[in-house]
């Protein structure tokens, strides 16, 4: 038994006198206990009309003068054969870089090192050394943008209309400030010849506002094809968009409820505000009953609001021309009574005495409550100008 117990303390001691590096807890020269984050990297990245990317990573655990094998990843199918790809290493992408003494090392790869050619391709940048590891991703991007087409900030479906509304371009490479042009074409049909834009090619501060017109689009054409190129060098990136007309609308949809008495009696329709009957804004309102009418004060101040009934047909169609024929074609009052009829009405505002004051609508009245409110959606604004001044 005393043998047994002087052998295991000569194992006691032993362990406790043998180094164990897994176990010990890295500290400064002062014995403070030094805690480690994890590597990271930071990219210029790559657009279309870049040559190179640089990627540079911080380590948390290399030392100053480490040197860092780096090298590119690519998806691939393996050399052993097989048909599903694989993030694989890229011949001859192997380089070195060591590590400052600010902890970071940087490598750049060409578009052609990287094998980058579309917006669909990447690269996984690999930095491997005997003390740490870092990776990241770099994906090609275009450089050129382009918006939907917008007037007054909104952006609209194209109509038939002489107005003109804007596609924004931006092209922003990686590397640098674009200092060239934009070429913008047009084409009215898929076989139809590429033609120049009116002011291209486009030049000064950003983003391009290249203009497009529902008289663009010839008889019984509806599809515009559009190109945005831009070039750096050697390097282009075109985007194209397809746009396709459509008969003027109403750009504007709303809903709103009136109630009888209080501050909801009222609606300012051009930023569908509720307010007073008595309020100098409320374009229409009830007063005593739920029919429709302009607010006192409003109506004192020289405005006006008219109605035509309409029909659901009509509403859910949405054609502006159409519904401001059929206004001018009708018996106009001053009031609506939203449960006669469909409960449609056609609306003509004015709203004070320029021509850009006048504002055609559609009211469709959803829910009655019986001497209590009316609740109606309505379809307002039928010019792009009307889109700076209804919200």
């Amino acid at each position: 038994m005393k043998n047994f117990i002087s052998i295991l303390c000569v194992l006691v001691l032993i362990v406790s006198c043998t180094k164990q590096d897994y176990y010990e807890i890295p500290k400064d020269a002062n014995g403070n206990v030094l805690l480690t984050g994890i590597s990271s990297t930071t990219s210029t990245g790559i657009s279309t009309l870049d040559g190179s990317f640089t990627v540079t990573a911080t380590f948390a655990t290399a030392k100053v003068g480490d040197v860092m094998n780096v090298e590119l990843l690519q998806l691939q199918l393996p050399p052993s054969g097989g048909t599903t790809k694989q993030l694989l290493p890229m011949t001859g992408t192997q380089k070195t870089v060591t590590v400052g003494s600010d902890m970071k090392a940087t490598v750049t790869y060409t578009r052609d090192e990287a094998m980058l050619k579309s917006t669909s391709d990447y690269v996984t940048v690999i930095f491997n050394g005997a003390t740490d590891y870092a990776k990241a991703r770099v994906d090609m991007v275009p450089a050129v943008s382009v918006s939907k087409p917008t007037a007054s900030t909104i952006e609209v479906d194209v109509a038939r209309t002489s107005e003109t509304a804007y596609f924004k371009v931006l092209v922003n490479p990686k590397a640098a400030a674009y200092t060239g042009n934009l070429i913008a074409k047009r084409k009215n049909g898929v076989n139809d010849p590429w033609t120049p834009i009116a002011g291209s090619p486009f030049t000064g501060t950003q983003p391009y506002l290249v203009p497009i017109s529902g008289t663009d689009f010839a008889v019984g054409k509806d599809t515009m094809y559009y190109s945005f190129n831009a070039a750096s060098g050697t390097y282009n990136d075109e985007v194209t968009s397809k746009i396709i007309v459509r008969d003027p609308y109403f750009y504007l949809k709303k809903s709103s409820t009136l109630t009888l008495g209080g501050s909801s009696a009222g609606n300012n329709l051009l930023i569908n505000g509720s307010v007073a009957e008595n309020d100098v804004k409320a374009q229409i309102a009830v007063s005593g009953s739920l029919i429709l009418k302009g607010g006192s004060a409003w109506l004192a101040a020289g405005n006006s609001i008219e109605f035509v009934p309409a029909t659901l047909a009509m509403y859910d169609a949405n054609n502006s021309v159409n519904t401001i024929a059929a206004f001018n074609a009708g018996v106009s009052t001053t009031t609506a009574d939203p449960i006669t009829g469909v409960g449609v009405f056609i609306f003509k505002i004015v709203n004070g005495p320029a021509a850009s004051d006048i504002y055609y609508g559609l009211i469709k009245i959803t829910n009655v409550l019986p001497g209590v409110s009316a609740t109606f959606e309505y379809r307002i604004g039928d010019q792009y100008s009307h889109l700076a001044v209804i919200k």
